[in-house]
């Protein structure tokens, strides 16, 4: 009986995995997949609590009523909402410009002591708790203005999404190819028109995407709101005057003793989480736009 021989591919012997090497390979991807569900399981046990206690009030009356006084069944949070939406879209008047252009400076002439100032900033304003930039505030805004304010809370968060969106949008323009900026300034464009005509537009998809970032980070934020919008159980729409938000609400009907009152702190929270994941969709389209994706 003759030996079967390995296959050759020119004078090298080609020879399948060996037993010990595909208990190992199994092995490992096995405690990949399982590494990847421990990181999914935590979000999946937290949305379907959600959906079970947060469903059963959940009705067209949350969206469009307001709060009802104790004892008395129904109401919503529609000035809660809207208050989130406004004091989300005063974040990010106050921090996409700043956060953008700081984040295009650090990427184009960010090599000196200046540069290393601002990064440094950056990075320790990003593990600063966001109580401390809630008593910062009212400190720097409430106190002086003598009232908590939607403008305050918008402050508030807004310097809560500063870091984010300036280390983001460094990283992002630097992926810009060299070759682009010489092109421009082989043209005879000035390095300032090359910045604003050729490179900005080149990193547009990925300075959405770390604004959208901060903004769903930004958007649940508790601690912030209660030194500086405080909260409203009425329509206001003033920016002077204190506001409605959803994550204030949530925090006060969920400690009150109230059985309603604590349905519908489930109620808004499942709310929030769905306009978090609605900020996360737009932001898994717009990544599929950053060139190299």
């Amino acid at each position: 009986m003759s030996r079967a021989r390995p296959e050759r591919i020119g004078a090298l012997p080609v020879r399948g995995p060996s037993l010990p090497r595909r208990a190992w390979n199994a092995g490992l991807l096995a405690a990949c997949a399982l590494a990847a569900a421990a990181v999914v399981l935590p979000l999946g046990l937290i949305v379907a609590h959600l959906l079970a206690q947060g469903l059963p009030a959940l009705d067209l009356g949350f969206f469009l009523h307001l709060p009802k006084p104790v004892g008395e069944p129904g109401g919503g949070m529609a000035n809660a909402i809207v208050g989130t939406l406004i004091l989300v879209g005063l974040g990010a008047l106050v921090a996409v410009p700043v956060g953008v252009g700081a984040g295009l400076y650090l990427a184009e002439h960010g090599d000196g002591r200046v540069g290393a100032l601002v990064r440094s900033t950056a990075d320790v304003l990003s593990g600063v708790p966001s109580i401390v930039i809630g008593v910062a505030t009212y400190g720097l805004v409430v106190v002086p203005m003598g009232r908590f304010s939607a403008l305050a809370g918008g402050i508030a968060l807004g310097l809560l999404m500063l870091p984010t969106i300036v280390r983001s949008t460094e990283e992002v323009v630097r992926l810009v190819p060299r070759s682009y900026r010489e092109a421009g300034l082989a043209l005879g464009a000035p390095r300032w028109r090359v910045t604003q005509q050729i490179v900005l537009p080149a990193a547009s998809a990925g300075i959405v995407t770390a604004s959208l970032l901060a903004l769903a980070r930004a958007a649940g934020e508790t601690a912030p709101l209660l030194f500086t919008a405080l909260g409203n159980r009425f329509w206001s729409l003033r920016l002077d005057q204190p506001i409605a938000s959803l994550p204030v609400f949530i925090y006060d009907y969920a400690r009150a003793p109230y059985d309603e009152w604590n349905r519908q702190a489930w109620a808004g929270a499942l709310v929030l989480l769905l306009l978090v994941a609605l900020v996360s969709g737009l932001l898994r389209l717009t990544v599929r736009r950053i060139p190299g994706r």
